[in-house]
């Protein structure tokens, strides 16, 4: 994977699998500290102990239809290769907390990538989801909550024609263009 954002996807495609219907993606930029950090939190099932110490390995999976699970693993090599790293912590009935952290300078980090576009097709995609979404800079901080989303949006759905019209009204102030705008001034 090439961008953070497509990071991003794949671990909360993978909250959703684990049964999650609350998931918290938070991003934290902070170039003073030299910090990138991603934070996912969901509600799923979560994992044991045995499990938690081997999802980083690419070749452990709990998906019996593949040999290998090379989203963690692949996070945490770009996590490594920029002087970051990935923690899993969760409980099981509880759920799991995802965090990477990266230099934020390190010339090897990927870029974030477009986070609004993959917000945007986790919301389409998952209307009975409630996501939070949080990012963070000493210039701007951006709060968006898809149950006061559902609130603006009423009566359209957010797969429908109109509501993904609204939604987009919606995120495109918020993420896209703000972020991609601050990443460029700043030299992102």
């Amino acid at each position: 994977m090439e961008e953070l954002s497509l990071h991003i996807l794949d671990i909360v495609e993978n909250s959703i699998n684990a049964g999650a219907d609350r998931i918290t993606v938070k991003i934290i930029i902070d170039r003073i500290m030299d910090l990138f950090k991603i934070e996912i939190v969901d509600n799923g099932k979560g994992m044991d102990a045995t499990t938690v110490k081997q999802v980083i390995d690419p070749f452990f999976t709990t998906k019996p239809e593949r040999k290998t699970g090379l989203g963690l693993p692949l996070l945490a090599q770009a996590a490594e290769s920029c002087g970051g790293k990935v923690i899993v912590n969760s409980q099981l009935e509880i759920g799991t907390t995802v965090t990477a952290t990266f230099r934020y300078a390190h010339i090897d980090r990927q870029p974030l990538g477009n986070i609004d576009e993959t917000l945007l097709a986790l919301i389409i995609s998952h209307p009975e989801i409630h996501f939070i979404y949080q990012y963070e800079n000493r210039v701007k901080n951006i709060y968006l909550d898809t149950e006061e989303m559902k609130k603006k949006l009423a009566p359209n759905s957010f797969n429908s024609p109109e509501g993904i019209q609204q939604l987009r009204r919606i995120l495109t102030p918020h993420n896209a263009g703000t972020i991609g705008k601050l990443e460029k001034e700043k030299g992102q």
